[in-house]
C-alpha cells in the first residue's frame, strides 16, 4: 500500500512548527504504525534529513510512552489501542494520514511528535503512594478485600499515563488520569490511611500544573486506550468534597 503523511515538525518548545509532507510506497499493511515511522526515518537519514522524533519504549501497549494525534484522534482510529499496537491495515491505500503531537499547555512539545509529560509524575509524587509499617511481611490473605472493590481498583490501575485523555479533552483536563490513580489506591484498605490527603494533594497538584477543568463530555474515556471509566471522576469528586469538608471541620474545632 502507498500512503501520504502530513507530519507536524517542530524543533523545540520555543520554535514554530509546521506540517511537512512525506510519501511512502509499498508499505506492508501488517507492520505496526511505529514500524512504518521507523521506515520513514531510515529513509530520511539516508537522505541526510532530520528524522521524525516520537516517543516509544515497550511497543506492547504497556508503558504509556507512545502517543500522538492521528487524524485528530489520540492514538488513532482503533478503539482501546495505543499507537504502538496500531497496524497499517487500519488504513487504506493512498490514504493521507495527519500526525500531530498531543496539544495541551501542560504538555510542551519537545520535538515533532514528542511532548513532555513529566507533570503526570508530579501528580503521582504528590499522593500516589501508601504509608505502611516496615518489618515483618503480613500473611497474604490476612487483609480481606471485597471483590467489587478489588475489581474496580484493578481496572483503575490499568491506566498507563499516556496522556490521551488530556489530548482528547477540549479543556485539556487530567481528571481521568488523576481519578484513576486516586481510585486505584483509595479503593484498597492499604491506601485508606492516606485517602484524604491523597485526593486533596493530587487535585491541587493537577490544578497547579495547568490542566483545565473537566468538560463532562466523556471524550477522555472514549479515547483512552485502556478504557478507564468516568466513574473514577465521580468517585474522585465525592472523595474530594468529603475530604475538604473533613479538613474544614478539623480546622474549626
Amino acid at each position: 500500500m502507498n500512503i501520504n503523511l502530513k507530519i507536524w515538525r517542530q524543533k523545540g518548545v520555543k520554535e514554530e512548527g509546521k506540517l511537512h509532507n512525506y510519501r511512502l510506497e509499498n508499505v506492508d499493511p501488517n507492520i505496526s504504525f511505529l514500524e512504518m515511522l521507523d521506515i520513514l526515518n531510515i529513509n530520511l537519514v539516508k537522505e541526510k534529513r532530520d528524522p521524525v522524533a516520537f516517543d516509544h519504549d515497550c511497543r506492547e501497549g504497556i508503558c504509556g510512552s507512545c502517543g500522538f494525534m492521528i487524524n485528530g484522534r489520540p492514538h488513532g482510529p482503533q478503539k482501546a489501542t495505543t499507537v504502538c499496537q496500531l497496524h497499517m491495515r487500519s488504513f487504506k491505500n493512498e490514504d493521507t494520514i495527519l500526525l500531530e503531537p498531543f496539544r495541551a499547555e501542560a504538555f510542551p512539545v519537545i520535538k515533532d511528535l514528542s511532548v513532555d509529560r513529566q507533570v503526570f509524575d508530579k501528580i503521582i509524587s504528590s499522593g500516589g503512594y501508601i504509608s505502611a509499617n516496615t518489618g515483618e511481611v503480613p500473611e497474604a490473605n490476612e487483609t480481606k478485600i471485597e471483590k467489587k472493590y478489588a475489581d474496580e481498583a484493578f481496572l483503575s490501575s490499568a491506566c498507563i499515563g499516556c496522556g490521551a485523555c488530556v489530548a482528547a479533552c477540549k479543556n485539556s483536563s487530567a481528571m481521568l488520569f488523576t481519578s484513576a490513580k486516586v481510585s486505584h489506591l483509595s479503593l484498597l484498605p492499604q491506601g485508606a490511611k492516606d485517602k484524604d490527603a491523597r485526593v486533596i494533594n493530587m487535585v491541587a497538584t493537577m490544578d497547579e500544573m495547568g490542566f483545565g477543568s473537566c468538560t463532562n463530555t466523556g471524550a477522555c474515556s472514549a479515547e483512552c486506550p485502556k478504557e478507564i471509566s468516568q466513574e473514577n471522576i465521580s468517585r474522585l469528586n465525592q472523595d474530594f468534597i468529603k475530604s475538604s469538608l473533613m479538613g474544614l471541620l478539623k480546622r474549626n474545632k
